[in-house]
């Protein structure tokens, strides 16, 4: 039996679509974590505190709370998802709504780790570049992003893993749909509810074991590389 006969055309279509609803999910998210990870940060404010809150809310909510509320904004009856649905944007059981949905659950560890590395940063090695005359966009490119470049490469792998292993909001706002929203964790739950289904379901196991290592590998090797780099 070859590699490729290892799984079924069914979980294979699970695995391709759970890479590429992480995928999305963490690339469609991280510049608003690091923004938002710069605020918290950086910056104190009114509603400094609440922000921080709902920033973290999806780590404390029931997952799948956090689905039915997407579901009720998001849905093609929702205040937001209504007014996309005339432009053709839909999330309510889609591939797109299974991204979104594991990226709102992923988006709290990204923002902490991101956090944790620009209050790393000594601020008075942008101060002092501040009073050479560089514009705040340039020292934020030049000096900041490059110290700060571990931190992001450690929240994308959080927020990566999270959204493969992503399930009760996912399941909640998009069901599970094989080929369509069926992702590996709702693969092996379904898989798991049928008699002789354990055994699939272990190979599925250990796909997301390995994506998972292998995700963190790769994020290790690159960090490392950039601080050989300095």
């Amino acid at each position: 039996m070859t590699f490729g006969d290892w799984l079924g055309p069914q979980e294979w279509q699970a695995v391709g679509l759970s890479l590429r609803v992480a995928g999305v999910a963490m690339l469609a998210s991280l510049p608003l974590a690091v923004a938002v990870a710069w605020l918290l940060a950086r910056r104190r404010f009114l509603g400094h505190g609440l922000l921080s809150g709902i920033v973290h809310l999806p780590l404390v909510l029931p997952p799948v709370v956090t689905g039915y509320l997407l579901l009720l904004t998001f849905g093609t009856q929702g205040p937001i998802g209504g007014l996309l649905q005339p432009l053709g944007i839909t999330f309510a059981f889609r591939w797109t709504g299974a991204a979104l949905a594991a990226g709102v659950m992923a988006f709290p560890l990204m923002v902490r780790a991101i956090r944790l590395g620009f209050e790393a940063v000594d601020p008075r090695l942008e101060q002092a570049a501040a009073t050479l005359g560089a514009p705040r966009i340039w020292i934020f490119l030049t000096v900041t992003l490059p110290l700060i470049l571990p931190a992001i490469l450690a929240g994308a792998t959080l927020g990566f893993a999270k959204a493969m292993g992503e399930f009760g909001a996912t399941i909640t706002f998009v069901s599970n749909i094989p080929g369509q929203t069926q992702t590996l964790p709702s693969a092996i739950y379904a898989l798991l509810q049928v008699p002789e289904g354990e055994a699939q379901a272990m190979r599925l196991v250990l796909v997301s074991a390995v994506i998972a290592i292998g995700a963190v590998l790769a994020s290790e090797w690159l960090a490392r590389r950039m601080q050989g780099r300095r």
